[in-house]
């Protein structure tokens, strides 16, 4: 009886102390570089390169990304892209790149919003924008 008094002692010290706060992970450090395009004035009709890097500072999991170009006016968005912003790059980088034709209304001023964020919904999010203003042809 003694035995099994100990026993249960032990498995029960054993079962609370494996229920800490341990188990948890600290928060990834993001950074996020756009590339491209540059602040430059762009033209109707014009195809840009957009190229932004997202890096995770101890080269942790980039979990999720997205990129926007919307209108500074009226906040009419003409891009939002990936699809699926779950990128999960376990490398400690992820490197977004696309083409899009500036098909949009002249003399507008856009920004372009990229944003990478964590496992969950605002962990660590960080967000870069890139104004621009696109002239008529």
């Amino acid at each position: 009886m003694k035995n099994f008094v100990c026993l249960f002692v032990a498995v029960g010290l054993f079962a609370f102390s494996s229920c800490g706060d341990d188990d948890t992970m600290d928060a990834p450090v993001y950074t996020i570089s756009i590339n491209d395009p540059t602040s430059d004035d762009k033209k109707v009709g014009d195809m840009i390169d957009l190229k932004i890097v997202a890096s995770e500072a101890s080269a942790g999991t980039v979990h999720h990304m997205k990129v926007r170009i919307y209108n500074k006016a009226d906040n009419t968005e003409i891009y939002n892209k990936p699809d699926d912003a779950h990128v999960h790059a376990e490398s400690g980088s992820y490197t977004y790149e696309d083409q899009i034709e500036l098909a949009v209304d002249a003399h507008t001023d856009w920004i372009l919003e990229a944003k990478v964020w964590g496992h969950d919904a605002g962990l660590a999010e960080k967000i870069e924008t890139v104004e621009f203003h696109v002239h008529p042809q």
